[in-house]
């Protein structure tokens, strides 16, 4: 009967880690494409994202009664919806990159400061990593943004301090596993000081686990910053993102569906993506989850 089980099992797992490959394969080549809008997004839009042409407001998209002018229709001012698109593309993942960037700089630094000093310097950050888990990050954000006004440099920082506590903790649990190790009792037996044992030997050996966590934490950024743009907290005219987007599409849904939802589907498809392809990074560096 055993027998029999296993060869009923079997194929279904093939099956599934086939459409498991499929789905992995699809995400990679969308993150691709997001990367090469980013690039090359100057160089792949008929129009400026901010030109107005107010004889074709709200034209639909092409194949629903648009023209070839305005592919991807256009928005309330005539503004073409395919050039804002790529624009807000650019914006919203040009700041995720940025502010995941900061955020695991920031917790990467207090992580191995942790880890090395030890004691009352440890506490401090454990109860700073502590604070900034338990408060409801999108009420802070609120609250800096309508006190401090709207600015891109502060906003990038802001949305960059998102989640710095989770690369504070694994870098202060792998560095302090990395000095227990016999090579890190070597190197500091030999004279070399602590910059060159945390850059050259202990940062390299955890900087993997870091990137998969960088892969998995940016679909959150992405998220949060798409957020606070549809609160209008974010980014500001004349620039565009894809939150910003959705933002002023939702008072044309009944109308002009195509602005809003052409970027809530850029959101979902690029989280998605980036998340899939976060768990299949991790599952190729540490075999032991697969």
């Amino acid at each position: 009967m055993s027998h029999v089980s296993a060869e009923r099992v079997l194929p279904s797992l093939r099956t599934g880690k086939h459409w498991r490959n499929r789905a992995i394969v699809a995400a990679l080549v969308w993150l691709a494409l997001m990367l090469a809008v980013v690039l090359l997004a100057d160089r792949i839009t008929p129009h400026d994202y901010a030109t107005l042409d107010l004889r074709h407001r709200l034209a639909p998209p092409l194949g629903f009664g648009g023209s070839l002018a305005h592919p991807f229709g256009s928005d309330e001012l005539g503004r073409d919806v395919l050039a804002r698109l790529v624009m807000s593309i650019r914006v919203s993942l040009l700041i995720a990159f940025g502010a995941t960037l900061i955020g695991a700089t920031l917790g990467t630094t207090l992580g191995v400061l942790a880890a090395h000093f030890r004691g009352y310097v440890e506490q401090v950050i454990l109860a700073c990593v502590d604070f900034q888990a338990s408060m409801p990050f999108l009420v802070l954000a609120l609250a800096v943004l309508a006190f401090f006004g709207n600015s891109l440099f502060l906003f990038v920082a802001l949305v960059g301090l998102h989640g710095w506590e989770r690369y504070a903790r694994i870098t202060r649990a792998l560095a302090m596993s990395s000095n227990a190790q016999v090579y890190v009792i070597a190197v500091r037996q030999l004279g070399a000081g602590p910059w060159r044992v945390y850059l050259r030997h202990v940062l390299p050996n955890i900087a993997s686990t870091l990137i998969v966590t960088m892969t998995l934490a940016f679909p959150d950024i992405i998220l949060l910053e798409s957020g606070l743009s549809f609160l209008g907290l974010g980014v500001q005219p004349p620039l565009t993102s894809l939150g910003n987007m959705v933002g002023y599409g939702r008072d044309y849904l009944a109308r002009a569906p195509w602005i809003l939802v052409l970027p809530s589907l850029v959101i979902s498809l690029t989280t998605l993506s980036m998340s899939l392809a976060g768990d299949w990074l991790r599952d190729r560096i540490d075999k032991t989850l697969s």
